[in-house]
């Protein structure tokens, strides 16, 4: 199951009410916060990997098309990245359905807090574009590795030896 862990900005913007958080497997577990761009933005961080994605063109209480559209954008984002389809057909596979939490990781938090301080003045003209910088860079909860390479890595093992 891929759990999106909702920060209570998010929960109030969606509408909805926030859940407990259950705990799951890092590598399907992302948390999910608004980030104020020019116009509004939802940014996604893997709790494994520290890989972000951000999405725009989501309105307050879409969590419908919230879900749909990460899950279509995060697949061309990967494979925009280089990874290869079968390693992400398998994630999805065993991802199954999207089920919605509260935080519960301060560590991924400050991450995330971090991404959205880096892209404050950044002109990207696609929100990809933005999203491969920050995975570029470095960060030390994952032991000064980039995110991407971190999440190619996890699927890699995970996947290849089947």
């Amino acid at each position: 199951m891929m759990i999106l862990k909702f920060t209570q900005k998010l929960f109030k913007d969606m509408k909805i009410a926030p859940l407990e958080a259950n705990g799951a497997d890092p590598l399907f577990s992302w948390h999910v916060n608004i980030l104020q761009l020019k116009k509004k933005h939802i940014i996604f961080v893997n709790d494994l990997s520290r890989l972000c994605l951000i999405l725009d063109g989501i309105r307050s209480s879409q969590l419908n098309k919230l879900q749909v559209k990460f899950k279509v954008d995060l697949r061309e984002y990967l494979q925009l990245e280089g990874v290869r389809r079968a390693l992400i057909d398998q994630y999805y596979f065993e991802a199954g359905d999207i089920h919605i939490e509260k935080t519960n990781d301060k560590s991924v938090l400050g991450t995330m807090k971090e991404m959205s301080l880096y892209c404050r003045d950044m002109g990207f003209d696609h929100p990809y574009d933005l999203s491969a910088w920050l995975n570029s860079l470095i960060y030390k909860p994952i032991d000064y590795e980039k995110p991407i390479d971190v999440f190619k890595k996890a699927l890699e093992d995970r996947y290849s030896k089947r």
